[in-house]
């Protein structure tokens, strides 16, 4: 049975056949859904909480603040 992931960035779910597995030099594997996430992430270094359009938009890491 194919798995669905969860988009590193948005939050989205990603359906199985799509989406882009990108692996960092210390292991830990990264799900983006579209270019758009990928690059928000990686190269813009964006905080996905002060995103609009993002799953995670406003929310605080609990234990801060």
């Amino acid at each position: 049975m194919p798995r669905t992931y969860k988009c590193a960035f948005c939050g989205g779910e990603i359906k199985p056949g799509t989406g882009m597995l990108y692996v960092r030099n210390d292991g830990v594997l990264l799900w983006f859904c579209s270019r758009k996430c990928r690059r928000s992430s990686l190269e813009l270094k964006r905080d996905p909480r002060k995103i609009r359009w993002t799953e995670y938009y406003g929310k605080e890491e609990k234990g801060k603040g």
